[in-house]
């Protein structure tokens, strides 16, 4: 009997697979159309004189929106990390057996947008308490997640957490799930119709929302 039968869908859903349980994926990266929907500049290459983290709070769609407007952020892209499966599907992603969370790369100049905002934007922006799940978004892919591209990146990512951790508890909020991870691991491009989707589709679906409870940072 398979794990997913013994635990039900739901429970399936918010645990980590097993290495055994894990889908193959695929070597080559999904297909790419380079060019960012807001503001035409690329979603991948190199980036000389930028940083860049992935971010991971829900559904991808709205988590990009909100960094793709904050100045000094060059470009924004989603995508899926923190899993085992190579080059996966949404489908694959969505099935439960990839271990990646939905994440948004944001590629910034630290000249002109201070770490510190991003992260606060980040905290503010979503419900870091829920573990696997987003509001009414249920499974491994909508965990809160943090993927630190530095050394300085985590730690920062680390004390915010602390921080805002405190604020949360005083206004009667669980521990934080948040996943921290340094070095980032690999992050996998989505499919070009996830990419910039609420500029493509306007009125389409976004379930973030925070706690308001305020960051101190």
């Amino acid at each position: 009997m398979s794990l997913e039968s013994l635990l039900g869908i739901g429970a399936w859903k918010q645990r980590m697979p097993r290495p055994e349980d894990l889908l193959p994926g695929r070597p080559d990266p999904l297909p790419l159309h380079n060019v960012h929907h807001v503001h035409g500049r690329p979603l991948r290459g190199e980036f000389p004189g930028m940083e860049q983290v992935e971010f991971g709070m829900g559904c991808f769609w709205g988590a990009e929106r909100k960094f793709w407007q904050v100045p000094g952020v060059f470009t924004t892209a989603v995508g899926y990390a923190g899993g085992g499966t190579p080059n996966p599907t949404y489908e694959e992603v969505c099935s439960g057996r990839t271990g990646h969370a939905e994440v948004v790369r944001v590629v910034y100049d630290p000249a002109r947008v201070d770490f510190a905002n991003l992260l606060k934007l980040f905290w503010e922006s979503h419900d870091p308490t829920q573990g696997m799940r987003q509001g009414n978004d249920v499974g491994t892919q909508y965990r809160s997640a943090i993927h630190s591209h530095t050394a300085a990146q985590h730690a920062a990512a680390q004390a915010s957490l602390e921080a805002y951790q405190a604020s949360l508890a005083a206004a009667g909020y669980p521990p934080v799930t948040t996943e921290l991870l340094y070095p980032a691991p690999p992050f996998y491009y989505a499919e070009d119709l996830h990419q910039q989707y609420l500029s493509k589709n306007p009125n389409g679906y976004c379930g973030l929302g925070g706690t308001g409870v305020s960051c101190p940072i």
